[in-house]
């Protein structure tokens, strides 16, 4: 466990937003992690793996705990690769090593930041494949036992960016590794978007897979060393499918994915185009000009700034569209986790 001088916020997520903590301490193992909350029992307490997912509203009235859990262990069998991996490994990273090393099956999710703790309570997906159809368990440290459980992958009650870790589970939990596995007879996944172009190419790779959606993710997402954001900003709404055929009268360019017999995922970012909102600024925050999923820290913003923004963005669309965006980006007040309508209120 280690103190830090510093309580700049300011390094420690991707929006770059300038706040302060009270304190930020480095946990290296599980034990870290309860030290911190039997020492700081009366504070509020927030880990943070890169927040790459994260708008803090307010500077932190609390104890901001750093998740620097290290470590990949493989178990090869005759049918998969079983990857048991620390909550502290980059996500990214741990993509690129498997592919790296002829383990096929994550190359999909290349690219989306944060760390492996993080991957499992947004249950993280992209380009058609999702976190839950890798994920075999996952280990957790349940803080009022102190005990270290293994979850399965059902038991994490995983659904769209939602899993147990969101729900009940809620500031009781910290995931301290997860359980991947990894089938030997890869079936590549190419049939969302622009990856569908490589359906024409004859001996189809994962590193194939892997490079075109990095190719994708830089062409049209802003590097948050560059410019701060935390990727996809909204959800991608699931509306009734009779909502989406009346939407479709109307607009017959409309992207969208069916999600059950009645009901219908559209997409967030093409709504949010059609408003015309790509480039809109609000004090020095904006709506990315290539990515209207995005919203940015372009110019020192502040947390109010990026908060009227998104608060403009959902307004507009549900004017023109009907349609309710939920911000997929977590809002962290003073104490404790928040919504945008919550801080709006204020």
């Amino acid at each position: 466990m280690k103190t830090l001088l510093t309580t700049s916020l300011k390094p420690f997520h991707t929006f770059g937003i300038d706040v302060d903590a009270k304190q930020i301490i480095e946990a290296h193992c599980a034990e870290d992690f309860l030290s911190v909350w039997r020492d700081y029992a009366d504070e509020p307490k927030l880990i943070l793996g890169e927040g790459s997912n994260l708008l803090f509203c307010q500077s932190y009235d609390g104890v901001v705990v750093l998740n620097r859990l290290k470590g990949i262990d493989v178990d090869e069998t005759a049918t998969a690769w079983r990857l048991h991996v620390a909550g502290g490994e980059n996500w990214h990273e741990l993509v690129r090593w498997t592919v790296e090393q002829n383990m096929p099956g994550l190359e999909n999710l290349a690219l989306i930041p944060g760390l492996v703790g993080s991957a499992p309570i947004q249950n993280i997906g992209a380009y058609g494949v999702e976190l839950n159809e890798r994920c075999e368990y996952v280990d957790v440290l349940m803080l009022e036992t102190g005990d270290v459980v293994r979850m399965s992958a059902d038991e994490c009650e995983f659904g769209y960016r939602d899993s147990v870790f969101k729900g009940r589970l809620k500031d009781k939990a910290i995931i301290v590794a997860v359980g991947l596995l990894l089938p030997k007879v890869w079936v590549p996944v190419i049939g969302y978007g622009a990856l569908s172009e490589l359906s024409e190419q004859s001996e189809l790779t994962a590193l194939d897979v892997f490079n075109k959606v990095c190719d994708i993710r830089n062409e049209k997402l802003p590097n948050p060393a560059v410019i701060g954001n935390a990727g996809s900003f909204f959800k991608n709404p699931v509306v009734s499918k009779s909502q989406a055929d009346a939407l479709a009268v109307q607009h017959d360019k409309m992207p969208r994915f069916a999600v059950s017999d009645d009901h219908v995922k559209l997409a967030a970012g093409w709504l949010i185009d059609q408003c015309g909102l790509k480039g809109f600024r609000v004090g020095g925050a904006a709506v990315h000009d290539k990515q209207a999923l995005v919203l940015t820290n372009l110019e020192n913003a502040s947390a109010e700034d990026v908060v009227a923004l998104a608060k403009h963005v959902v307004d507009t669309v549900e004017s023109k569209f009907g349609v309710s965006l939920e911000h997929e980006v977590r809002f962290m007040g003073a104490h404790a986790e928040t919504t945008l309508e919550a801080v709006c209120q204020h």
